[in-house]
């Protein structure tokens, strides 16, 4: 097996591992083919888009089971058609690039993902 990239043409880094992320919780925006939802947005969460998110019927800001809600400033693997509908909402949340997955990609805009990107802050 090939070692994943990100959409920078590196090697895919850790999301987060506190709380565990990536749709496999490897705490890394992995897909496969039982990923329907295409969790591969490296994403820093904001109050904004948790309101949005809960308000499309996704809420990740509240404890259920073994997931603890996620606060702002955590980090998650997010779905990239979730992300680019916040974006077109005005509340697509910052990206670390080098943990979004290349496959991103096909599906978003690298300009995009840029104007959102955190890296500067890391």
């Amino acid at each position: 097996m090939s070692e994943a990239k990100n959409v920078l043409g590196g090697k895919l880094e850790v999301c987060c591992t506190d709380p565990m992320t990536g749709f496999y919780r490897t705490g890394s925006c992995e897909t496969g083919p039982e990923d329907r939802g295409i969790h591969i947005v490296c994403a820093q969460v904001t109050e904004e888009f948790l309101a949005f998110t809960k308000s499309r019927g996704n809420d990740l800001s509240s404890p259920t089971g073994s997931f603890p809600g996620l606060k702002p400033g955590d980090c998650w693997c997010l779905c990239a058609s979730r992300w680019q509908e916040a974006k077109e909402a005005g509340v697509a949340p910052p990206v670390v690039l080098a943990a979004t997955h290349v496959y991103a990609l096909e599906h978003l805009s690298l300009d995009d993902l840029k104007q959102h990107s955190v890296e500067e802050k890391f």
